[in-house]
């Protein structure tokens, strides 16, 4: 169950009219967070990231569906939860505690700045470079900009 912080963070970006990606890097940063403070480990940083979209997903976060390079199990997963999303079975007690008990064994430097750099790394080369430009033109013309302040 992700945080109230986290929920609140999320609803907010929503209410701004930020992307679905944008609301469910709350949840992604909330997962990063728990593995560094040592709440439980992750097996790599791709594996963090995924534990916090799927978290979105359930929160109710209109993420968009895996790629299409994407496996079929995480395709019919997110297929899934988006359909759950409204109404959830609580998940039973003994797969919970057989999930965390099995996450609490992974290791803790998958979040570490490293980790998470390569991770990002990797992504981006995977791109095309008119996607990441485009990616970059569009930062530079939605950042804040702050006002001159007069003295």
């Amino acid at each position: 169950m992700p945080e109230k912080e986290t929920l609140k963070r999320a609803r907010a970006d929503k209410r701004a009219g930020k992307s679905a990606s944008t609301q469910a890097g709350e949840f992604v940063r909330e997962e990063i967070h728990h593995v560094r403070e040592g709440k439980h480990g992750a097996r790599s940083a791709k594996q963090a990231i995924a534990i916090g979209l799927s978290k979105a997903r359930r929160a109710g976060v209109d993420l968009p569906s895996p790629p299409r390079s994407a496996s079929d199990s995480t395709k019919r997963s997110a297929k899934s939860a988006r359909r759950r999303a409204g109404s959830r079975k609580r998940t039973s007690t003994k797969r919970a505690r057989a999930s965390l008990r099995k996450l609490k064994r992974e290791p803790r430097n998958t979040a570490s700045r490293q980790a998470l750099s390569r991770q990002a790394k990797t992504a981006a080369r995977r791109r095309s470079s008119g996607s990441r430009s485009a990616a970059a033109r569009k930062a530079a013309r939605t950042r804040k900009r702050t006002q001159p302040q007069h003295a």
